[in-house]
């Protein structure tokens, strides 16, 4: 029985439905990670802020003995105060971060499941960014290995616990391939993409396109994906666009700890703040110097502003903008917009799965030039049919009689017949007036794509005006029609 039902697309984004055993979930969402030995914010007050689910370390709970005693006995539900669905982590990041953890794979699987967690992780092995491939890959193979045990342990659909698959691999985007294969051939209810946050740290935003990618592509369509780690709102939209569903944040308390003071945009130390640049109901209500003051007041804004981002994301799907949004929010910061030129190179993939139809385009930057509806515009160009005297323009002439069809060009889409004028995209699709270099060029890629695909049906003229003057592809163009510049 499958547990996630996808209800809007956009991009490989989606607004989901997932079942767990304590109700319904709409993803993608964040779930707040919730310390059992330092609670920031209790667990009972998430829904507040628009929690669905949390999230809670098992290992933690497991090495405290009053904890696990109240575990084993009430359930983790009871020792956090909530009725919300509860994902437990297996202790993957002390592992990480101790080298070595008193549980082994199957006991603290066990635990997970007999204290009532709704969302079991086995123990992988989080192998840091840039080891060498040896060790990355023996690593792996023992995650795959302690994957397969945690699914003979919880047979599919034999219990109310789901269990996560994890994808390791560390930078090597063919190990996180082979990883997310493997995975998905063993079947897990939802998929996690682990060990990311020592690239998060050092703003490695381009790599974790890649490995997002690489992990995307082998895992199945219709089972969510977690991104472990990743809870700072400026990257919600950019990790969305390629297929993340699920988010934990740590982040809303770490930040508040050390004063840093979360945005869409980025982090704010709160030192520096003379306002607070935000409308949550803790900056309506308080004033710096008392967030300077209270960690627990900062920790609520950082997680008031962590979840209006995701809303932010949700509509955007719903809308069919969440390309543009990704355009505003990386260009704050520059490593996010090496992260989103890395997420042009795979815009054949994302094309496969965004919808065909959407609102109005809008032209925000250079990346634009490579969204998924132009890269689809121009591999439709062999439906048109065309022969006779042709007319490719760059505006609308003053004299167009004597031509069988007229193509306006239009960047970055490039030829379009004037009949398509009022039809998406080309014709509903805003841009400058001044436009850059990169949307030209694709547009005059496209004109050349269309000349080579009709040479000897038609005999094309094209005209351009003194904006398009100098452009190395009209030289090109020239050796398919007869290219002139306009005069009128």
């Amino acid at each position: 029985m499958n547990n996630f039902e996808i209800l809007h697309k956009d991009l490989m984004g989606r607004i989901g439905k997932l079942r767990t055993t304590h109700g319904y979930i709409e993803t993608p969402t964040i779930m707040p990670v919730i310390n059992p030995n330092l609670v920031t914010i209790a667990a009972a007050d998430m829904k507040n802020y628009g929690a669905e689910m949390l999230i809670t370390n098992a290992y933690i709970i497991y090495r405290k003995p009053n904890l696990r005693e109240e575990a084993l006995t009430n359930g983790v539900h009871s020792l956090l105060g909530t009725d919300m669905p509860i994902m437990t982590d297996s202790g993957s990041y002390q592992l990480y971060e101790y080298k070595d953890v008193e549980v082994s794979n199957k006991e603290i699987l066990e635990f997970q499941q007999n204290i009532g967690s709704d969302v079991c992780v086995p123990l992988d092995i989080p192998t840091p960014p840039y080891w060498k491939r040896k060790r990355v890959k023996d690593d792996l193979e023992v995650t795959l290995s302690r994957l397969q045990e945690a699914r003979n342990l919880m047979p599919a659909n034999a219990q109310d616990n789901m269990l996560a698959g994890v994808v390791q691999g560390s930078t090597f985007v063919d190990l996180r391939e082979e990883s997310a294969r493997r995975a998905a051939e063993i079947g897990f209810d939802l998929y996690a993409v682990g060990g990311v946050v020592p690239l998060l740290e050092s703003h490695g935003f381009d790599k974790l396109v890649d490995i997002i990618v690489a992990a995307k592509k082998n895992l199945p369509l219709n089972a969510p994906v977690h991104l472990f780690g990743a809870g700072h709102p400026m990257l919600f939209p950019l990790a969305v666009a390629l297929g993340c569903d699920l988010f934990d944040s740590a982040a809303y308390a770490l930040f508040a700890k050390d004063k840093r003071y979360l945005t869409s945009d980025g982090t704010k130390k709160l030192e520096k703040l003379r306002v607070l640049p935000c409308s949550c109901p803790v900056c309506s209500t308080y004033s710096v110097a008392e967030l300077k003051e209270s960690k627990d007041l900062l920790a609520a804004h950082n997680l008031w502003v962590t979840f209006e981002e995701m809303r932010m994301v949700k509509q955007s799907i719903a809308e069919g903008s969440l390309w543009e949004l990704c355009e505003r929010r990386c260009r704050a910061y520059p490593s996010l917009v090496d992260a989103l030129k890395r997420m042009t190179n795979y815009s054949a993939l994302i094309e496969k799965y965004d919808s065909a139809t959407k609102r109005p385009f809008f032209y925000l930057s250079e990346f634009s030039a490579h969204r998924p509806e132009v890269l689809r515009y121009s591999n439709r160009l062999n439906r048109f049919d065309i022969s006779g005297r042709v007319l490719i323009t760059t505006k609308e002439e003053c004299e167009e009689e004597g031509y069988d069809h007229i193509f306006l060009v239009k960047p970055p889409f490039g030829p379009y017949p004037v009949e398509l004028n009022e039809s998406y995209p080309v014709g509903q699709s805003e841009i400058p007036v001044a436009i850059d270099n990169e949307a030209k060029t694709v547009a005059l890629q496209n004109v050349l794509k269309l000349l080579a695909m009709n040479k000897g049906k038609a005999k094309f003229v094209f005209r351009y005006d003194s904006t398009w003057e100098g452009h190395p592809l009209l030289e090109e163009i020239s050796m398919y029609a007869d290219v002139r510049q306009k005069i009128c």
